[in-house]
């Protein structure tokens, strides 16, 4: 993964000195801080984890821990249209593997990556809980069941 520096505007370091302010600047709330940053601005680049450390008066190495722990939370801008491919074991026993493998030649991305247009970003996930629905995979909150390698082309004509 390639690390972005990124120049925070003032008005921006001031939302998240907000964001903080909210929860009190409780590091206890840390997860509920990151949360609702990330739901801001879309990501947690390390620039954003500096400030949030600040206002919270935590180091940035526990931020960062958190950040990179959950899964949910991402320090790489998403795409426009977020593709999650489930692989949970009923995904994965019905072929998961080569839906993802189809996505990854079909946007020339890898898992983790967003398209250079930033139109779609990739990654895995383990449930969805759509099992009967197996192998499924996501596009921001739209779900798609029985995904065979064959349909990514035409699921993908749906975003254009």
């Amino acid at each position: 993964m390639s690390s972005v520096k990124v120049e925070l505007k003032q008005s921006q370091v001031e939302k998240i000195r907000d964001i903080c302010l909210s929860f009190g600047n409780n590091p206890g709330e840390l997860i509920n801080v990151l949360h609702k940053t990330q739901g801001a601005f879309g990501y947690l680049p390390a620039e954003v984890q500096e400030v949030v450390a600040d206002c919270l008066n935590i180091p940035v190495a526990k931020v960062y821990g958190v950040v990179t722990f959950y899964s949910f939370f991402t320090m790489l801008p998403k795409g426009k249209h977020p593709i999650s491919i489930c692989t949970g074991t009923a995904c994965y026993v019905r072929g998961a593997e080569k839906v993802l493998e189809e996505f990854k030649k079909s946007l020339n991305i890898q898992v983790g990556e967003t398209t250079p247009d930033g139109k779609f970003s990739l990654s895995c996930l383990r449930c969805v809980g759509a099992c009967g629905l197996a192998p499924v995979a996501m596009i921001g909150e739209k779900v798609y069941g029985r995904v065979a390698p064959e349909n990514v082309k035409d699921i993908l004509k749906e975003y254009e």
